[in-house]
């Protein structure tokens, strides 16, 4: 199984597996998260998530998985945007779980969006299940990348898709020093102010970094099995945008 740099980041310490460490990092932060996503970016991945769903809209899905839903942002607005059947969605915090529920009944989509605790990379779903798979900001915290994505592939049925959001390494030299500056100072410090928990944001820094981004991701999605794989910078390229079919 291939091993990336990011896939030995882990939010507390070196000693344990990184999938447990992540749950209970988003455990711990699940009650703030939304609030967080929303200051730190300044509203800006609310954009971000829309543009991905777009890109679902000429397929006209019935069924989706929303991996690494978290709090159910995608499968809420996938929802609302795409109108399909049904959304699944699944993550290994039950903490962000819980929130999503909440959310997902408070917007009267109780019927069409199921959250489920599960290991993204041990899907448990038979093949071809899926017309789209959907990730934002999850395969970064993904323990084992190569087999994370080739689960997606798996459960996705032939010419469906799958698309991610993540963050990228910006490549303008104006934008660089500004960027390293905010992930490596100013976040932490607003994560400590509200969460009381800095190291969520450390870590987000540290993998983001190691990610093997934009044509590097590519070509891995293209050694899990994907075909047609495209990537798109957003925002200066602090984030990148990537489809690819079965």
């Amino acid at each position: 199984m291939a091993q990336f740099p990011h896939d030995q980041i882990k939010p507390f310490s070196e000693t344990g597996g990184k999938k447990e460490q992540v749950s209970e990092m988003f455990n711990r932060i699940a009650g703030r998260y939304d609030f967080m996503n929303r200051f730190l970016s300044a509203g800006t991945d609310v954009g971000w998530r829309i543009k991905a769903i777009s890109l679902f809209k000429a397929d006209k899905p019935q069924h989706l998985l929303d991996v690494a839903t978290g709090t159910a942002d995608m499968a809420i607005r996938a929802a609302k945007m795409l109108q399909p059947k049904k959304i699944t969605g699944i993550d290994i915090s039950e903490g962000m779980l819980a929130v999503g529920r909440k959310k997902v009944i408070a917007e009267g989509l109780a019927t069409e969006i199921e959250l489920l605790e599960g290991d993204s990379e041990a899907l448990p779903f038979a093949d071809a299940t899926f017309d789209g798979v959907m990730v934002a900001f999850g395969v970064r915290n993904f323990e084992h990348l190569d087999q994370g994505l080739r689960e997606i592939h798996r459960v996705l049925k032939p010419g469906a898709q799958l698309v991610v959001l993540e963050f990228s390494k910006p490549r303008i030299p104006l934008v660089q020093p500004l960027y390293n500056l905010y992930m490596n100072s100013v976040a932490p410090f607003f994560a400590q102010l509200f969460t009381k928990n800095k190291k969520a944001y450390q870590y987000l820094n540290e993998s983001s970094k190691a990610f093997p981004d934009r044509e590097h991701f590519v070509s891995i999605l293209n050694e899990a099995g994907f075909r047609q794989t495209t990537f798109k910078p957003l925002n200066f390229g602090i984030c990148c945008m990537y489809s690819g079919r079965k």
